[in-house]
């Protein structure tokens, strides 16, 4: 089971999933992939098992994974302030893997319903979600 997490910016969500997809999965393999180097280094240092940078890397990787995970930006062309390209989102989008989003509300796309939630619970919940899918 390979199970994808995609990250921008600062990497803290993608650093956040890794590290409970580890403490809770033990037969996952977790790639990261991040935007640029600082969230690929954040997500490296949470343990994800290889990592890679840029939108070639989120194309190769969307393909071969069973499970990619990452805030709902991933399949929005132009968000995370530009730095998911429209190829990175359609490759996420017509990955046969399961694809499982946090919501955040960040640039420009508002996601109602889910402002109460902390980030910690949306990422809690994913992660259950993997488990579920993962058998594990």
């Amino acid at each position: 089971m390979t199970i994808l997490v995609i990250d921008a910016q600062g990497g803290g969500i993608g650093k956040q999933l890794i590290t409970s997809i580890k403490e809770t999965i033990n037969q996952a393999t977790v790639w990261a992939v991040g935007t640029n180097t600082t969230a690929t280094a954040a997500m490296l240092k949470a343990g994800a098992d290889q990592a890679a940078t840029g939108e070639n890397s989120v194309i190769v990787a969307a393909r071969k994974a069973d499970i990619i995970v990452g805030p709902v930006g991933i399949v929005i062309a132009d968000s995370m302030l530009g730095e998911i390209t429209p190829q990175m989102a359609t490759a996420v989008a017509q990955s046969s893997a399961k694809r499982i989003f946090i919501p955040f509300n960040h640039c420009d796309n508002i996601i109602v319903g889910v402002s109460s939630y902390s980030t910690g619970k949306l990422i809690q919940e994913a992660v259950e979600e993997i488990r579920k899918i993962s058998g594990g």
